[in-house]
């Protein structure tokens, strides 16, 4: 691409609106674009803004800012409170980008660190602006019927695995698009809802975080996708409850229902079955719950090649966390092997580039631990399905 269109795409990269009497400049970035990082610098510099607003949340930039602390990250903590699930999608959608950013010689978000860097070089005030990520993530998931779930899963998975390989001419593509963006905009047509909590809402969140801060003059630095939605919330002056989008659903009390009745109905057969056919028929069909779920968990286990404690504790804990739906089988298997097999600085910095390598995940302990969970959850779940339809069978059986 020539010169002159690297300096037209940049011209028509910055959007300038007056609103309320203030000034505001969004500078619309790819991500993993060279031309981004250099662009925010030039912004910056000319206009000379009273605040430099970003898209990211605290987490966020410290983890651009500071390079993540990982050595600080207690992982076992985040699988006691069930976090697991949000850190491994959150860590697949930064690997795929990293892989793209490999590509193009360019650090996923250095156009927004840059942009902080500048400010702080000139004493220009940044705030940051976006929705924490858990919070979007976790609404999003809320958001999904169980089959839309099923495929974002399955879109996830095949991400992570997936190694973009790129033609010249698609790499000149992609340094002036924000390619997340646009995925995201690729799902949000699939998945309305999706695309609400993943872009509308956070359009509108932006927005709202830009126009609360200081000065007349704002320069706000933002991924390509949210800036047609920023400029009309913004245009529109219209003030948005931040409480509101930042709330995360509570589970409908039908699916606590529904969660609580296998267990009842699992309890009350063995009961029953032992009322009219005797102690010795519920004891083999306590066994048979016992060994069905326990069985799965720990093949999943051992096929992820987890430390034997992990093993052990996949196969004792199954069956009994098969009967209430506040924790899973794959949640106390993956304490465990974090406690015995914690991950390393080095596997957490390499995570990105070993996620897209089938056998790094049995070779990377932060990986390993996602295939414990994932593994000895589906045994469980297995189990646990097999074990209801044999009981409740043995219901009709004289």
């Amino acid at each position: 691409m020539s010169e002159p269109a690297d300096e037209a795409a940049s011209a028509n990269d910055v959007h300038r609106i007056e609103a309320g009497g203030r000034r505001f400049i969004v500078v619309g970035t790819a991500h993993i674009s060279r031309d981004s990082v250099d662009l925010v610098r030039k912004v910056i510099e000319a206009e000379r803004p009273d605040c430099v607003c970003l898209e990211l949340d605290a987490q966020r930039y410290e983890a651009l800012s500071q390079e993540q602390r990982w050595e600080d990250l207690d992982l076992r903590e985040i699988v006691r409170k069930q976090q697991l699930a949000p850190l491994m999608a959150n860590l697949i959608l930064a690997s795929y980008q990293h892989r793209l950013g490999l590509k193009l010689g360019v650090t996923p978000g250095s156009e927004l660190l840059e942009a902080g860097r500048t400010a702080e070089e000139l004493q220009i005030p940044v705030a940051l602006c976006d929705r924490d990520i858990r919070v979007t993530l976790r609404r999003a998931w809320h958001s999904l019927a169980f089959y839309r779930k099923a495929m974002l899963v399955s879109t996830f998975v095949a991400s992570a695995f997936e190694s973009p390989d790129l033609t010249e001419e698609e790499l000149r593509r992609i340094r002036q698009k924000d390619v997340l963006s646009e995925l995201m905009a690729e799902l949000g047509e699939a998945m309305p809802a999706l695309k609400r909590v993943l872009i509308d809402e956070r359009d509108a969140y932006l927005a709202q975080k830009i126009r609360e801060s200081e000065g007349e003059c704002v320069v706000a630095v933002v991924g390509a996708g949210h800036v047609q939605g920023m400029l009309a919330a913004l245009s529109a002056n219209k003030q948005v409850n931040l409480d509101e989008v930042n709330e995360i659903p509570r589970v409908s009390p039908i699916w606590k229902w529904i969660g609580w009745m296998i267990p009842v109905l699992i309890v009350g057969s063995i009961a029953w079955i032992g009322l009219s056919q005797g102690r010795e028929a519920a004891g083999d069909n306590a066994w048979f719950w016992f060994l069905a779920n326990a069985i799965p968990s720990g093949i999943g286990g051992l096929a992820a090649l987890a430390h034997p404690a992990t093993i052990a504790a996949a196969f004792l804990s199954a069956p009994f966390t098969s009967l209430t739906p506040v924790i899973g089988a794959g949640y106390v298997a993956a304490f465990v092997q974090a406690w015995m097999r914690p991950p390393k600085v080095s596997e957490f910095k390499s995570v990105g580039t070993d996620m897209a390598r089938p056998a790094a995940w049995w070779q990377n302990r932060l990986l390993k631990i996602f295939m414990v969970f994932l593994a000895t959850t589906l045994g469980s779940v297995i189990g646990t399905w097999v074990g209801f339809i044999e009981i409740v069978g043995n219901l009709a059986v004289p």
